[in-house]
């Protein structure tokens, strides 16, 4: 759907998309902007939600013990420890 911002930076959200969000007059939303340059649209309760299980994913930390460095050159095949042996 294409929807035109308005000279005071407005837009209006289509009928159908609203109500597939769940969105009714006077409700708040959380809009934010995407890395790949698109907008987010949508509740604060669900965009909270987001950023909970995105600050949860990145505590977890799935590689432990090596550094980033390491890693790059591990990737680069730099590190002496990682390097593949000659025969």
């Amino acid at each position: 759907m294409i929807t035109t911002v308005t000279s005071k930076g407005q837009v209006t959200i289509p009928k159908s998309v609203r109500e597939a969000a769940g969105i009714k007059p006077g409700d708040k939303v959380v809009v934010r902007a995407t890395a790949s340059g698109g907008v987010y649209v949508g509740h604060p309760d669900k965009a909270s939600e987001y950023e909970e299980r995105l600050r949860a994913l990145a505590k977890r930390r799935i590689i432990r013990g090596i550094t980033t460095d390491e890693i790059m050159e591990m990737s680069r095949g730099e590190s002496a420890l990682f390097r593949p042996k000659k025969k």
